[in-house]
Formats: structure tokens, C-alpha cells, sequence
């Protein structure tokens, strides 16, 4: 198998989602990763995010567990981490989400920082953590504003600073 043209198929059929109902999209993605050895890992990955794309979190984080636990590497794995963290916080899970982000917030930077935090800070409004989430979030946000990065920052920091009694 062409590894280059299989990845050009399935981005192609990640592209045109909007065009199948669920059913025939996940169909879709099966029989693309059926093109894979069966154990593997990408395989477990495309199919999770399949079922997690068409409403069916309760069937994607098994998959995606596979996958990890197979191990699937690079921005995939990546992938995989933050969107079974979204699933779970959908699935009333958010304590687990929150685990999984907190510790992927120690990985390599990369483009997926944000979104890490973006599903970081929903989680833990689920918990009712807002100061933390909005923390979180505004400093996601302040690195990409034209002005005022260093004040967002300090306002995000301060959002979860204890406070300092005056003396």
C-alpha cells in the first residue's frame, strides 16, 4: 500500500464529511482502515475519530484507548489524547479529561497547545473551576492578540494567584 495516497484518500474523505450522513461516512472511514494491518494503531485512531465526529463518544474513546495503548505516535497521538478528552468530558467524565490534559500539557509544544487548553479550560468548568479555566484560556488567547499579551498574561496568572494579604 501507498502510504502517501492512502493519507491523501483519507484526508479527502475527512473533507467531505459534510457530504454523507453518518452512517455511510463511518463506512467510509472503515474501509479505509481496513486498508491497515488489524492492529493497527492509525487504524484504531481514524475509526475513533469517526464515531467521535458523528455524535458517538461512548464508541470513540474505546478506540482511542486502543490506539494509545497500541502506540500511536506523532500528531496523532496528540490528536487522539485531546479528542478522548473532549469525549469524555461529553460522556460526564471531566475529572478523566482533566487528568489526560494536565498531563499532556508537559508534552512538546506544538500547533495542538491551544487546543489542549481550549478542552483543558472546558473541563474544568465542568468541574467548577472557572478562575482556573478562564486562566487558562485567556492566556491561550493573549499570545495571539496584536496588543496587550503581556497584560492578558499577567491578568491570566493573577486569575489563580492566591491572594497577597496587604501588610
Amino acid at each position: 500500500m501507498d502510504q502517501t495516497d492512502w493519507e491523501r484518500r483519507l484526508a479527502d474523505a475527512w473533507a467531505s464529511i459534510d457530504r454523507y450522513d453518518e452512517n455511510e461516512f463511518r463506512a467510509l472511514i472503515e474501509k479505509l482502515a481496513a486498508e491497515l494491518p488489524p492492529d493497527s494503531a492509525v487504524g484504531d485512531f481514524e475509526r475513533a475519530s469517526a464515531f467521535d465526529s458523528t455524535g458517538h463518544s461512548d464508541l470513540a474513546v474505546p478506540l482511542y484507548r486502543k490506539a494509545l495503548d497500541r502506540g500511536l505516535t506523532g500528531e496523532r497521538r496528540r490528536r487522539a489524547v485531546i479528542q478522548m478528552a473532549s469525549s469524555l468530558r461529553n460522556l460526564g467524565r471531566p475529572e478523566e479529561s482533566v487528568a489526560l490534559l494536565t498531563a499532556e500539557m508537559h508534552a512538546p509544544s506544538d500547533h495542538l497547545d491551544d487546543a489542549v487548553k481550549a478542552v483543558l479550560a472546558l473541563a474544568l468548568t465542568d468541574l467548577g473551576r472557572e478562575r482556573e479555566a478562564v486562566s487558562i484560556a485567556v492566556a491561550a488567547l493573549a499570545r495571539h492578540l496584536p496588543r496587550y499579551q503581556r497584560s492578558m498574561a499577567n491578568y491570566a496568572r493573577l486569575l489563580v494567584e492566591p491572594e497577597r494579604e496587604e501588610p
